[in-house]
């Protein structure tokens, strides 16, 4: 399960979707409506090769709730990029949208890949946050230093997606 946030870093979430599709993974992807301002649902679609879960309204196949069913199905949810926005929201439980709604309900392990302005970043707040998801036993990858799309230079910039694969592979071979 990839989760994709409103950070301007979404776009790299197209090549994660396709490297591991090419390694022989299921991708299932999961956009908050602000990831859809950077990328589109059809570019994760087609390179996921499975529809997008954008909205917990879009459920209308079946009686079984779609993101209680890609919930179960997941071996591992991966959010990256994930903004403070969302960090706060999984921190605090709250489910107002499909992505919230999926890592209240799955059981399985989460990897994060922060990626956002460095002093939002560093803000106690959001350290705050990330401290009570580690807690929970939440994985973080990232952020690393470097030139910000805000015209920064810090800590607050995905990790590169090469590093977030082999994380993920590692993840999933230890669940067995």
């Amino acid at each position: 399960m990839l989760g994709v946030t409103g950070s301007i870093a979404a776009y790299k979430a197209a090549d994660l979707a396709s490297r591991l599709v090419k390694c022989g993974h299921q991708v299932r992807v999961v956009m908050t409506k602000d990831a859809q301002e950077f990328i589109t649902p059809l570019t994760l679609q087609v390179l996921s090769r499975h529809p997008v879960t954008a909205d917990l309204y879009d459920e209308k196949q079946s009686w079984h709730p779609g993101h209680i069913d890609l919930a179960d199905r997941a071996d591992l949810l991966v959010v990256a990029p994930a903004t403070a926005n969302v960090i706060a929201r999984f921190a605090h439980g709250i489910a107002d949208d499909a992505l919230g709604a999926i890592h209240l309900a799955t059981l399985a392990p989460v990897l994060i890949a922060p990626a956002m302005n460095g002093k939002m970043w560093e803000h106690p707040a959001t350290r705050a946050n990330v401290e009570t998801l580690r807690a929970r036993g939440v994985s973080f990858i990232g952020p690393e230093e470097g030139l910000l799309a805000c015209g920064y230079e810090g800590v607050g910039r995905l990790w590169p997606i090469e590093g977030i694969e082999a994380k993920i592979k590692e993840m999933l071979a230890a669940k067995g």
